[in-house]
């Protein structure tokens, strides 16, 4: 493959991954790309359009690093914490971590290179934890809610797909300070 083919791939391939592009820009040049690649015979360019990308992959930067996503999944969940509805009339959006008891912390880490661990800790025991018909202390609806909340701005700046692994694998966990009995 020529340096003018490796440059027009390469170009093809950002100007489809690019999170401003047209559906329809995205299109062609996704085409351009599979006729370029069956000419050249770089094989099966259609592969990339089955990888998956959060819808903030793009914010710190194609090649970042674990721990600028932490950041920026940081500043997310702050905003998401202090975030208020908007004026009366307003569609209100609810969100678990706005609504959360203020005494809850929640500590986002990267202990690997590959792996966010976000821990929820400081969780008043009546807000988070119940039991159930067996008598086993299980997390309450509202504790789910928020944990998947976590899990969606995590995955925000994820991406996978059949011909590549994961950026990260994250973890969230729930800290039990003290039982219900």
């Amino acid at each position: 493959m020529g340096t003018d083919n490796f440059a027009r791939i390469s170009r093809l391939r950002a100007l489809i991954d690019h999170a401003n592009t047209g559906a329809g820009e995205r299109a062609t040049a996704q085409r351009m790309l599979d006729r370029l690649m069956r000419k050249t015979g770089g094989g099966n360019a259609s592969r990339s359009s089955d990888r998956v990308y959060g819808e903030r992959h793009h914010r710190p930067g194609r090649h970042a690093t674990t721990a600028a996503i932490v950041e920026s999944v940081r500043e997310d969940i702050s905003f998401a914490r202090t975030f208020a509805p908007g004026a009366p009339g307003e569609v209100i959006v609810h969100s678990p971590l706005a609504a959360a008891p203020a005494e809850l912390t929640v500590a986002v880490t990267t202990p690997f290179a590959d792996q966010i661990v976000v821990t929820i800790d400081d969780i008043p025991p009546q807000w988070g934890w119940e039991s159930d018909e067996f008598d086993r202390i299980v997390a309450t609806r509202d504790l789910r809610a928020l944990a998947d909340e976590l899990a969606e701005i995590i995955d925000a700046y994820n991406h996978y797909g059949p011909d590549v692994g994961p950026r990260f694998f994250r973890t969230i966990r729930a800290q039990q300070t003290t039982l219900i009995r």
